[in-house]
């Protein structure tokens, strides 16, 4: 045998990730989105994950699910689960609430380890997952996109024969928010085309409008504060050629008129439209300032019960 070998006797997949690493320390296992990850460094992250799953009472034998996406934390916890001996099961991040459930009832996980901006997800189909013990997030909950005072969303839901049809339902939404715009100052916006809201060549805000049976169902999103996209690109990782064409100019009110207009001023003014377009009253339901919703690319991995 060649003195060069690494591993000279059957090994798991967690010996040997600990042997390449003593040997190779400081050469580079992992390159993300212009970072560099060696050796060392993915060994020392996924005998942190396996010490975490070992405080929770993760067993050898165990099953622990994993919902990540293509970065290095996914690889940390592959590793993580076969150092502790314990099972990985991994499934598409794209998955949705049957599909989930499918998967962690079939395969009993009494874990899962999944990207932050999942757990809402995770959280409303919990109940149907009765093995399910612990929820994992890789990623530190922190804000980089947008904060909730920085977009608005409106839905409401109207019957078919308040429009003439959908051409005219988005024309007369999009007509709304643009003087709802005019009456917070931002005397710039105008209604371009289905669905958009400009301002100096900018997007300012957007109208989706979808249909069952026989009502419309409306949404819109206005954009009330500056949007760093820059930060956004570091949530979601795209080369420089896709960056280019995935967001298209944005702009908010606060750039066009030098303040941000609050939540509720924003409701009040929209909610006058609606009524002088609809020639009634209208009662706006609560407000509900979401959770941030843009993290961090996710850095650690933190327990939430």
């Amino acid at each position: 045998m060649s003195n060069n070998s690494i591993i000279t006797e059957p090994a798991t997949l967690g010996q040997i990730l600990e042997q390449v690493a003593h040997k190779y320390k400081r050469k580079e296992a992992i390159l993300f989105g212009g970072r560099t990850i060696t050796y060392g460094e993915l060994d020392k992250n996924a005998n942190r994950v396996a010490n975490g799953l070992r405080k929770l009472g993760i067993e050898p034998g165990d099953r622990v699910a994993m919902m990540l996406p293509n970065i290095p934390e996914f690889i940390y916890t592959f590793y993580g689960i076969q150092k502790l001996g314990a099972t990985a099961v991994p499934f598409n991040a794209m998955y949705k609430g049957r599909e989930i459930v499918h998967i962690m009832n079939n395969s009993g996980a009494r874990a899962i380890v999944a990207l932050a901006n999942f757990i809402n997800l995770i959280n409303e189909i919990r109940d149907e997952m009765p093995a399910l013990e612990h929820v994992i997030m890789a990623g530190e909950r922190t804000l980089v996109f947008v904060s909730p005072e920085s977009t608005v969303n409106v839905q409401f839901v109207v019957d078919k024969s308040s429009f003439g049809d959908g051409d005219a339902a988005f024309r007369t939404v999009g007509e709304m928010l643009e003087q709802t715009f005019h009456d917070l100052g931002a005397t710039d916006a105008w209604y371009k085309h289905r669905g958009s809201i400009r301002a100096k060549g900018r997007k300012l805000a957007t109208v989706l409008v979808s249909e069952i049976e026989n009502l419309y169902i409306v949404n819109t999103v206005s954009f009330l504060g500056p949007l760093k996209t820059e930060d956004f690109f570091r949530v979601i990782w795209v080369t420089p050629e896709v960056k280019d064409k995935v967001v298209e100019p944005m702009t908010s009110v606060e750039e066009l008129i030098g303040r941000r207009p609050s939540l509720e001023e924003f409701r009040d003014a929209f909610v006058r439209r609606l009524e002088e377009r609809f020639g009634s009253s209208v009662e706006p339901g609560d407000l509900k300032r979401d959770e941030l919703f843009g993290y961090e690319k996710t850095r650690a991995l933190a327990y939430r019960k």
